[in-house]
């Protein structure tokens, strides 16, 4: 599927959220679960505070819509773009999907994830220019470290995950991630 009918598909169906990944097949992400949705939403949270603080840069939620280099346009759980980046691009492209590579994303696995996917995904993510990303995994209290151009680290069990540098400063609380408070 094309960028342009991807984007008409959009806007035919704006309670769905899909993906379109590097091939122009669209995949159809399905709701978020009660607790996978909290969870996405304390990250953003605590992302979002952070941000407003250090005024560098904004973040964007999973309803956002990037182009990436390779064609996929994915919507990661949470998204921050440096105000330096932002400010060069026109504002015509700031509709639809823009072509633009987040410094920042992260991914929470949920339910219906499997590892590897969200692991590939992530892959995507580090391979098109995303200079920092979290794959959360609340099932086994662990999170995978993307960097460009380096391989994947896992942390088993951390209490906290930190930003910096990209984040300088961030610190992402782990325990309402691991033990949703219901």
């Amino acid at each position: 599927m094309s960028r342009q009918d991807f984007y008409r598909l959009c806007e035919q169906h704006p309670d769905w959220r899909m993906e379109r990944d590097s091939d122009g097949a669209v995949v159809v992400i399905p709701a978020s679960s009660l607790e996978s949705g909290n969870r996405n939403h304390k990250l953003s949270v605590c992302l979002g505070i952070w941000a407003r603080k250090d005024g560098t840069g904004e973040c964007f939620d999973s309803s956002t819509g990037f182009e990436l280099p390779n064609g996929a346009i994915r919507s990661p759980d949470a998204a921050w773009v440096s105000k330096e980046r932002l400010s060069e691009m026109p504002k015509t492209r700031r509709k639809a999907f823009p072509r633009l590579v987040p410094e920042f994303v992260a991914e929470i696995r949920s339910e219906s994830d499997s590892l590897a996917d969200v692991q590939e995904k992530m892959r995507e993510y580090s391979d098109n220019g995303v200079l920092l990303g979290w794959l959360v995994d609340p099932f086994e209290r662990r999170v995978h470290v993307y960097r460009t151009g380096q391989a994947p680290v896992v942390v088993d069990k951390p209490k906290s995950v930190c930003g910096d540098p990209v984040l300088r400063g961030f610190q992402l609380p782990l325990r309402d991630i691991w033990d949703v408070g219901f």
